[in-house]
């Protein structure tokens, strides 16, 4: 396995136990509002039913963006060491591209954070 494959692997692995952290917690999160919501009022269940499913959406909305960020970063990441280990000068638009795919998580997190803010 040379560099640039363990440098993706390295990345991929990275995005994905981030990811697994997000949706752990997410996962607590029901768990916790469902011992909350306790009473047995059909208004407090239908509310129920609306937060646990808006905390699913931000919670796969989130995952989606850094599985799908994961895959970018270890496709371009590579591609830009290759590149690197060619031509060392352009180690500074290498960067720039990696910085790109990275955006992606961030737009899923400002997802997330907008339909957190809606619930």
């Amino acid at each position: 396995m040379n560099l640039k494959q363990k440098l993706s692997l390295h990345l991929s692995a990275r995005v994905v136990v981030i990811t697994a952290m997000f949706l752990i917690l997410g996962l607590v999160g029901l768990q916790n509002l469902s011992a909350e919501e306790a009473q047995p009022q059909e208004a407090a269940a239908a509310s129920y039913q609306v937060q646990s499913f808006g905390l699913m959406a931000a919670a796969l909305a989130f995952a989606a963006a850094a599985i799908g960020a994961g895959i970018a970063i270890s496709h371009v990441g590579s591609a830009a060491m290759g590149a690197i280990g060619e031509k060392p000068e352009i180690a500074g638009q290498a960067l720039i591209f990696v910085a790109l795919a990275e955006g992606i998580v961030v737009f899923g997190f400002i997802t997330a954070l907008m339909i957190l803010g809606k619930i």
